[in-house]
């Protein structure tokens, strides 16, 4: 099975791995078909849990083989991944502002974005937890990418980690959406069809990460810093004050460590 999946193009190779995460989603989603209520202790906790995983493959995954990539070029080291960085933060800043969302759990008084009130909370829900799942998807693309073009950098068993650590951490994201509408009261279909909906996105991203890395190779350390800029942003601006803002923050904070723990052995054991 391994040596089929290796015989396979970059392309193929990253569809599967993003259709992953988003399978993950939807399990993640698929929670209410057995329950309409989950513990908040236990939602704040695999939210601080997702946002350690994301953490830690910021850095392993994406920030680290671009600062050794950038290291082999005629600019300073740190350049590439400075800028990359800073711009996938300020992606990520503009959409924000640009579409609107609704985080978990909020009133629809908190929605963010233009004209609230005239959308729908699924809507809003869904559209939170998809700009979630661009920087990851991408992620997922670029280390598949990275590795094809043949970056020393970049390894196989990383990009495997990668996508493990990703689809571990949509588990909660798909919760996330899926329950709180299923509080709202609407069906155990729907919630669900809403949930992995936020998903869908990540194949598609990751396509265009892996396509771009393959065919543009010198933009590959900025493709790298970009997505772990941008998961940064999210990790900062959502997903870390949604999973205190219950008042668990020692859970939270903890679940976080242990997150970035699992996906830090799992790409240095891996990669």
């Amino acid at each position: 099975m391994i040596d089929y999946f290796l015989e396979l193009s970059p392309v193929a190779q990253t569809i599967i791995a993003s259709l992953f995460t988003w399978g993950m989603t939807a399990l993640g989603a698929a929670i209410v078909f057995t329950t309409k209520t989950v513990n908040q202790k236990f939602m704040d906790a695999m939210l601080g849990f997702a946002g350690g995983v994301m953490i830690a493959a910021s850095f392993w995954s994406l920030l680290a083989p671009a600062l050794e990539i950038g290291a082999s070029g005629n600019t300073p080291a740190w350049l590439p991944a400075a800028i990359g960085f800073m711009l996938g933060g300020i992606f990520l800043s503009g959409l924000d502002k640009i579409l609107p969302h609704l985080h978990p759990n909020a009133p629809m008084n908190e929605a963010e974005g233009f004209q609230p009130k005239k959308r729908k909370r699924s809507t809003l829900l869904v559209l939170a937890i998809t700009m979630h799942n661009i920087p990851e998807g991408l992620a997922v693309g670029v280390a598949f990418g990275a590795v094809a073009s043949g970056s020393s950098q970049a390894s196989f068993a990383g990009a495997i980690a990668l996508a493990i650590g990703m689809g571990i951490q949509n588990l909660p994201e798909g919760m996330a959406v899926s329950m709180p509408l299923r509080r709202d009261g609407y069906s155990r279909r729907k919630s669900f069809l809403y949930g992995q909906f936020s998903g869908m996105v990540e194949p598609v991203a990751a396509v265009i990460g892996v396509i771009a890395v393959t065919l543009v190779e010198p933009i590959m350390p900025y493709a790298l810093s970009f997505a772990a800029g941008a998961m940064i942003f999210v990790v900062a601006e959502e997903v870390i004050p949604g999973s205190q803002e219950e008042g668990n923050k020692d859970l939270a904070s903890m679940s976080l460590m242990i997150g970035f723990t699992i996906m830090m052995i799992l790409d240095v054991a891996l990669g």
